[in-house]
């Protein structure tokens, strides 16, 4: 028997159901029915022409934005590698602190920053946030003391954090849940881009700036970087775009034909006023499957805490300081690579947890080679599989968080926030097992991320049977004629796992 409709989970039927309710005279469901009814070519030919748009207005910006905001996050590893130490004063686990503590002020704002990024314009507010991270990270060459620093070090995580997960909230407003994947990918290369390019500058920075006009290497290194940053934050403020529903830069048909392709992969309408800030909050805080994303987030971003002393570890092979840096180049180029062709693949099979298991086994041997032995070619070897697939399943991760909340977009962006914000809480402890004194070989921290590679890969296939679970849960209630009280999926709503 078919049970009742309980009156507040009427707003997240589907707009298959509203069919019979709606009158022939809602816009709403005239613009549906006018784009559902068109023959397959003509979607897949407007879809393409709307993507090359999309694509070439949105991805070259924050895939800018975002290898800058890791840039300025994490040169001070590079900044390591010449004076910055010696000229502070600090000693001992000093270094570990000073790169945890951004992490203090960068997760405290991140779900704050996410529901407000809702109700504001993302390219003024991402533009401001982004010229802001840029002046603080060039402040740090005026730090004297190992107290400056720190105290630099922890406004710019607290400016820092609007970025990553607006960005992701921003994209999965515009690509639908086969098209984020390799789009996020794109994306996230801007780490790997950074540590690559990263690496390059610091070279020639610490190798041909070092004392020039009376200034330490590493203080030329935080001032360039740094004031790129705040040119490219102005141009973003301009032309990064919004909302589908707002884009001036489309015509009026891309801009209802961009909300219908949303509507229709998820099955239910995406704006972001049809639930309160505090309901989204609430609709994300009761879904069960939040936690166990947060632990799969959270023990994913610890088996990448090498990143952060990676030129430290490459330094261990015996090499000078500049060779070092260059040296992180091609493992970086290579794990671009590899990070753009797994998540194409993830993307056109709707695979998540095989493709992120094979890549976490991949990063788990890396880790245990690099410990087991003191061989320079071994050890190379072992430096191109850490990142390859830690960093690669990574960014399978934070798409598959985006796929799996889709609706409201409230609800989408406090998971999303609240997924990154205690997650990035592992770099706040996670710097603490490199200490100096465990080098070359640093067997503890190395070891622990080995065991922690296995523990995503495990998370990943509980979460792949809780996704089939669920999907046999819709399809029954869906065969009942039956909507559940509450977040309510629409007709054909699958997750993907």
């Amino acid at each position: 028997m078919p049970t009742s409709t309980p009156a507040k989970a009427i707003d997240e039927k589907s707009l298959h159901e509203d069919e019979v309710t709606k009158t022939p005279a809602d816009p709403m469901l005239a613009i549906y029915l006018k784009y559902a009814s068109q023959t397959p070519q003509w979607k897949a030919h407007h879809t393409s022409r709307l993507l090359r748009k999309v694509d070439f207005r949105l991805l070259p910006l924050l895939i800018v934005m975002y290898l800058l905001n890791f840039l300025d996050r994490s040169n001070l590893a590079q900044a390591r590698l010449g004076t910055l130490e010696k000229d502070l004063g600090m000693k001992g686990t000093d270094f570990n602190l000073a790169t945890s503590i951004l992490f203090v002020g960068y997760i405290t704002m991140q779900l704050p920053s996410n529901l407000l990024l809702t109700r504001v314009k993302p390219s003024i507010y991402l533009g401001l946030a982004m010229a802001a991270w840029g002046a603080i990270s060039a402040a740090q060459a005026a730090t004297t003391t190992f107290g400056g620093l720190l105290a630099c070090r922890t406004l710019l995580g607290v400016v820092e954090a609007p970025f990553f997960p607006g960005a992701i909230m921003l994209m999965s407003c515009w690509y639908t849940r086969a098209e984020l994947a390799h789009r996020i990918a794109w994306f996230y290369a801007g780490s790997s881009v950074a540590n690559m390019f990263g690496g390059l500058l610091a070279a020639g920075v610490l190798g041909n700036l070092e004392g020039a006009h009376g200034i330490a290497g590493w203080r030329w290194l935080f001032i360039i970087e740094g004031t790129i940053t705040v040119g490219i934050a102005l141009v973003a403020a301009i032309f990064l775009p919004n909302f589908p529903a707002t884009s001036k830069w489309l015509s009026e048909e891309e801009r209802n034909f961009a909300q219908w392709r949303l509507v229709d992969d998820a099955k239910e309408t995406d704006t972001a006023s049809s639930v309160s800030i505090k309901d989204g909050l609430m609709l994300a805080l009761k879904d069960y499957r939040l936690y166990i994303f947060i632990l799969f987030q959270h023990i994913s971003l610890l088996t990448q805490t090498f990143q952060y002393f990676f030129p430290t570890i490459v330094k261990t092979l015996g090499y000078s300081k500049i060779a070092t840096l260059l040296l992180t180049a091609p493992v970086w180029f290579l794990t671009f690579l590899v990070s753009l062709g797994v998540t194409y693949t993830s993307g056109k099979t709707g695979d998540r947890s095989i493709h992120i298991i094979c890549l976490l086994m991949v990063s788990c041997v890396g880790n245990i080679i690099v410990v087991s032995t003191l061989n320079t070619g071994a050890r190379f070897f072992a430096m191109f599989l850490m990142p390859l697939g830690a960093v690669s399943a990574y960014q399978i991760i934070i798409t598959w968080v985006a796929n799996s909340f889709p609706r409201p977009l409230v609800k989408r962006s406090a998971a999303i926030a609240i997924c990154n914000m205690i997650g990035n809480a592992s770099n706040i402890y996670g710097p603490y097992l490199y200490p100096a004194s465990e080098g070359p070989g640093y067997l503890a921290g190395g070891a622990a991320v080995a065991g922690l590679c296995l523990a995503v890969a495990g998370l990943a296939f509980l979460l792949r049977l809780i996704h089939i679970k669920e999907n046999k849960k819709l399809e029954a209630l869906e065969s009942d004629n039956t909507i559940r009280e509450g977040d309510a999926r629409g007709l054909g709503f699958r997750y993907v796992y």
